[in-house]
C-alpha cells in the first residue's frame, strides 16, 4: 500500500495541478461573461478528448513492455524499447491530429455545435491539434520514468510545464484580451514544455531512453501493437461517450453545454489522483509481471480498491459542499447550476465505481489482457451511458445526462472490478500465461531474488 500511495501521489500532485491551471484557463474565459466561449471549449473538448486518449493507450502500452524488460534484469533492452515507443507514438499521433484538423468543422457540427460557437470550437481546435505530438512524445517520457520508478521527476515534467502555463494565461486571456486565441497559444505552449521538461528528465538525467533505429522499431511493432491497438481501444470509448453524451447535452443551448465543460474539468481535477492510481499501479503490475513476483500483482490490486475508495468519499464530501461556489466563480446559468450540482450532489459517488474500472484497466492492460478492458470500457460508454442518459434526460431535463453517465459506471465499475480480481487471483495462485506475444524478446536469465525500486 505505501508504494501504491507513493507513486500514485507523485502522479496525481503533477497531473492535479495541470487539470487545475486547465480549470483556471476556463475561469478566465469565463470572465468575458459570454457562455458561447465556455460552450466552444466544450465542444473542442469532446473532440480533442479523442486524440489525447489515443495518446495516453499509446503510452500505456510504452510502459507495459519497459516495466516487464526492467523487471526481468534487461536495462539496456528498456532503454532500445523506450525509444521505438516514443518514435512510433510520435508517428500515429500526427496522423490522428491531421485526421481531427481536416474533419473538425464536420465533427464540431455532428456534436451539436452550431453559429459563433461551431465557428469559435473550430477555430480553437485548428490552433491546438497538432501539439498533440509533442504531448505524446512527453507522456512516454513520463511512462519510461514511472516504469524505472522515477515517479517524483515524472511529476515534475507535468508541474514545472503546468506552472508556466499558470503564469502565460491570464496574460494571454485577459492582459492581451486575446480571449479565446490566447487560451489555445497557452495550451500549446504547454504542451512544448512538457516536451522539454520531459526529454530533459528521463533522456539527460536517466538516460532510460536509447535512439529509436529501424530495426528496434521493426522488432517491437507487434508487441507494441498487440497492447497498444487494444489500449487505444479502451481509451477511445471515454471520449466516444463523452462526444455522445455532448449530443445529448447540446439540445438543452449554451448555457447546459458550458456547465458540461465545467463539469468535464472539475472531474478531472478532482479525480487527478484516481487517474494517476491507474498509471502509477501500471508500472507496479509490469515491473512484478516481468519479475514473477505474482502473488504481489493480487496486494496491488487491493491496495488500489481501497485508496479508489477512501479518495472517492473525500471528494465527494468536499465537492457535495462546495458545488453552489463553483456555479458561481464560472456565473453559471440556473441550467448550468442545476447540471453542476447534479454532478456534485450525485455524480461525484459513482467513482467509488468508476475508479476500480480504472484499475482493472490496468490490470488488464499489463498483464496481457488489454482486450478485457476494451470490452468493459466500451459496454460502459458505447452501451450503457448514451441510451440511459437519453432515457434519464426525458425525464430530469439536463442533468439526466449526468444521471445517465452515472448510472452506467457504477454497472460497468462492479463488473469490472469483479472480473479483474478474479484475474489476477488466477495468476498468484501460479496459473499458466498466455503472455508470450507481449515479449520481444526471451528473458535474458534467472530471475533476480529482488528489484529495486527508486
Amino acid at each position: 500500500m505505501g508504494h501504491v500511495v507513493r507513486m500514485t501521489a507523485t502522479g496525481a500532485f503533477g497531473i492535479t495541478f495541470v487539470f487545475l491551471v486547465d480549470a483556471t484557463n476556463l475561469f478566465w474565459l469565463s470572465q468575458f461573461g459570454d457562455p458561447q466561449l465556455v460552450a466552444a471549449i466544450g465542444f473542442a473538448y469532446a473532440i480533442q478528448f479523442f486524440s489525447v486518449s489515443s495518446g495516453i493507450g499509446l503510452m500505456i502500452a510504452g510502459t507495459a513492455i519497459v516495466s516487464q524488460a526492467i523487471g526481468r534484469g534487461n536495462r539496456e533492452e528498456a532503454r532500445a524499447l523506450a525509444g521505438a515507443s516514443v518514435m512510433i507514438s510520435a508517428v500515429v499521433q500526427f496522423f490522428v491530429a491531421l485526421l481531427l484538423f481536416v474533419f473538425r468543422h464536420d465533427l464540431i457540427a455532428l456534436a451539436g455545435a452550431e453559429g459563433e460557437t461551431a465557428r469559435l470550437a473550430a477555430r480553437y481546435l485548428a490552433i491546438t491539434v497538432f501539439s498533440l505530438v509533442p504531448m505524446a512524445i512527453s507522456m512516454n517520457c513520463s511512462g519510461a520514468l514511472r516504469a524505472d520508478g522515477f515517479g517524483a521527476k515524472a511529476m515534475y515534467v507535468t508541474f514545472l510545464s503546468g506552472i508556466v502555463l499558470l503564469l502565460i494565461d491570464p496574460v494571454l486571456i485577459i492582459w492581451m484580451g486575446l480571449g479565446l486565441d490566447g487560451a489555445a497559444i497557452g495550451l500549446v505552449v504547454f504542451r512544448f514544455f512538457l516536451l522539454g521538461f520531459g526529454l530533459y528528465y528521463a533522456i539527460h538525467q536517466e538516460n532510460l531512453i536509447a535512439r529509436p533505429s529501424k530495426a528496434v522499431v521493426r522488432r517491437v511493432a507487434r508487441p507494441f501493437a498487440a497492447i497498444a491497438v487494444p489500449t487505444i481501444a479502451t481509451q477511445l470509448a471515454t471520449p466516444s461517450g463523452n462526444y455522445l453524451l455532448t449530443m445529448v447535452m447540446a439540445p438543452y443551448g449554451d448555457d447546459a453545454v458550458a456547465a458540461w465543460a465545467v463539469v468535464g474539468r472539475l472531474t478531472v481535477l478532482v479525480f487527478g489522483g484516481i487517474f494517476a492510481l491507474s498509471g502509477a499501479i501500471g508500472g507496479i503490475f509490469g515491473q512484478n509481471f516481468g519479475a514473477g513476483y505474482y502473488d504481489r500483482l493480487r496486494s496491488t490490486y487491493r491496495d488500489a480498491l481501497i485508496f479508489c475508495g477512501i479518495y472517492t468519499l473525500v471528494a465527494w464530501a468536499l465537492l457535495a459542499t462546495a458545488g453552489s461556489f463553483v456555479a458561481a466563480a464560472f456565473e453559471l446559468t440556473d441550467l448550468g447550476t442545476e447540471v453542476l450540482m447534479a454532478f456534485t450532489r450525485f455524480g461525484v459517488g459513482g467513482f467509488v465505481f468508476i475508479g476500480a474500472l480504472f484499475v482493472s484497466n490496468a490490470a488488464f492492460n499489463n498483464l496481457g489482457k488489454p482486450g478485457r478492458s476494451t470490452l468493459i470500457n466500451w459496454i460502459n460508454h458505447g452501451v450503457l451511458s448514451w441510451p440511459l442518459a437519453l432515457a434519464l434526460a426525458a425525464f430530469f431535463g439536463a442533468s439526466g445526462v449526468i444521471y445517465g453517465q452515472t448510472l452506467a459506471g457504477v454497472v460497468a465499475g462492479i463488473v469490472a472490478a469483479a472480473w479483474g480480481w478474479n484475474y489476477v487471483q488466477t495468476l498468484a495462485r501460479g496459473a499458466p500465461l498466455d503472455a508470450d506475444a507481449m515479449r520481444p524478446y526471451p528473458p535474458p536469465g534467472p530471475v533476480p531474488d529482488r528489484y529495486r525500486i527508486r
